[in-house]
This record gives C-alpha cells, sequence and structure tokens, in this order.
C-alpha cells in the first residue's frame, strides 16, 4: 500500500529520527513484546473495554507490531508515525501477517488535518514516544492532536520512560547485560544517557545495536535521539489540559516505565 503524505511542512524530530534504528528496531523491543501477538497482549487491560471491530489509532507505531497485533486481534487499524522508514517497516509487517492496517506518515501535532476527527474508539501512543516531542509547548499539542481524533468516550493509552528516575542516575552509559536474539540473530545494546542539568533543557540517548551477521561480523547501528523530558504529575496536568480524563496511572517511583490511560468523556470544543 502507498503511503500517504501529510499536508504540513517542516522538521520535527521524528521526520530526522528513527532513520537508522527503524532497521535494527526489533531488538529495542521487550522479549513480551517483540511479536505482533504479544504486544496486543500487553495493552489487553485497555482494549478488553472495546467493542469488536472498534477503530484504533496507533500514533507512534514503529516497526507496527502493536498496530499488527490489534489488527489480528479483529480491530479496524490505522498507523501514523513521523519516521517514513517506521511507516514502511509496519506496511511489510502488515503484508507478512496478511492483515489490513492503514498507515500514513504523519506528526502528533498534525492528527487534526487528517480527517479524523471523533473518528477513534481508542488512541495509542506506546513505546516511549511522548518525549520526542518538542518541550511542553510540543507535548500539549500533541496531545491536543490525540485527543482531536478521540470519539466521545474513546480511550488514550500512552507509556513514559520514569523520567524521574532517569534523570536521578545522571548521564552514563548502560549496556545490556544480555544478548537479544531475534528470528535468530543477536545483538547487544546500549544506551548511552547524556542528561543536562536542567529538566526543560533538550536530552540525548545514543542507541546502539552491534547484530553478529553471518556468525561473527558486527554491524553497529548508532542514531543520536532528542528528546524533552517531563514529570508524571506534568503529564497528568497535559493530559487534562487537552480535555481528557483520567483514567489510571501505573506510574511508580521504583519501576522503570508506566502506562497512563485517559478517557474523552464529553466532546470537544469547538
Amino acid at each position: 500500500m502507498g503511503v500517504p503524505r501529510c499536508a504540513w511542512g517542516g522538521i520535527t524530530v521524528g521526520e530526522v529520527a528513527y532513520g537508522s534504528l527503524a532497521s535494527v528496531y526489533e531488538w529495542l523491543v521487550p522479549d513480551a513484546k517483540a511479536s505482533p501477538a504479544g504486544n496486543a497482549q500487553g495493552f489487553e487491560m485497555v482494549t478488553a473495554g472495546l467493542a469488536p471491530g472498534a477503530q484504533v489509532l496507533d500514533c507512534a507505531c514503529g516497526i507496527g507490531l502493536l498496530a499488527v497485533g490489534l489488527a489480528e486481534a479483529g480491530f479496524r487499524v490505522t498507523a501514523c508515525d513521523a519516521s517514513p522508514a517506521m511507516v514502511e517497516r509496519t506496511e511489510a509487517l502488515a503484508r507478512a501477517h496478511e492483515v489490513e492496517v492503514s498507515t500514513r506518515v504523519c506528526r502528533w501535532d498534525q492528527l487534526p488535518d487528517q480527517g479524523w476527527q471523533d473518528r477513534f474508539d481508542a488512541v495509542f501512543c506506546v513505546g516511549n514516544s511522548l518525549a520526542h516531542a518538542v518541550g511542553r509547548s510540543g507535548r500539549s499539542a500533541a496531545l491536543d492532536g490525540m485527543a482531536f481524533v478521540l470519539a466521545t468516550g474513546g480511550v488514550l493509552a500512552l507509556t513514559s520512560r520514569n523520567w524521574e528516575q532517569i534523570r536521578s542516575a545522571g548521564s552514563r552509559l548502560d549496556v545490556w547485560d544480555r544478548l537479544v536474539e531475534r528470528a535468530g540473530r543477536k545483538a547487544v545494546v546500549a544506551y548511552s544517557w547524556q542528561v543536562p542539568p536542567s529538566w526543560d533543557a533538550e536530552h540525548h540517548l545514543q542507541i546502539s545495536v552491534a547484530a553478529l551477521e553471518d556468525g561473527d561480523q558486527l554491524q553497529v547501528t548508532t542514531e543520536l535521539l532528542p528528546m524533552w523530558p517531563f514529570r508524571h504529575e506534568e503529564l497528568l496536568a497535559d493530559v487534562a489540559a487537552a480535555g481528557l480524563d483520567l483514567a489510571g496511572s501505573t506510574y511508580d517511583a521504583t519501576q522503570p516505565q508506566y502506562l497512563v490511560t485517559a478517557q474523552r468523556r464529553t466532546a470537544l470544543p469547538t
């Protein structure tokens, strides 16, 4: 299927990032979510309340694991991402699994321009992607876009790293303590965190994936990603400011990430 392009110009983080990591992203996904079925099962607490055939949007779809898993579960799925390389991988995965997933290259702030107002029964923004929105204004625009395309009664589900925990650990190099295996291939993953003193400053995460090819050849893929972190309470306030009612949060100061769910209970003001 072809990839419709959004009309707005300009460059954002998503459009220039993940050009390299898209080819190796499967090594960054936890084992339990490394398949479409496993990824969808990880969000059954959200999908359990949806009607069969409900319309859902994965608005930071990555390589398509969740989108394809939701399509396999019988939902009508639209997937978008600011990275063309990620959308292409989503399309390839949908073809391989013989499911229908409508795709689009699209930023969060472009969601109101897609003709999707009030369309989706659920919107997913997972994979710790929201921190790529540039600052609080960018995050607010992203959440406003997600709220705009939610149907009344629809649910937003988003995941985030525990940025309080990350910042407390400071700048550092984290090399995963095991080989990650995907489809018979193995890789070592390393994260290099650059954490400035201020919460409001641009943070950086350099991700390196060293994959063993042809038995003993090492192929290294590296990309530097900019991020703008946020506190848990800031995220909850931003969700409320987008006109959504908080449904739940799994935030725990001792855990590395959490899930926030919210609901659009009434029509948004025009």
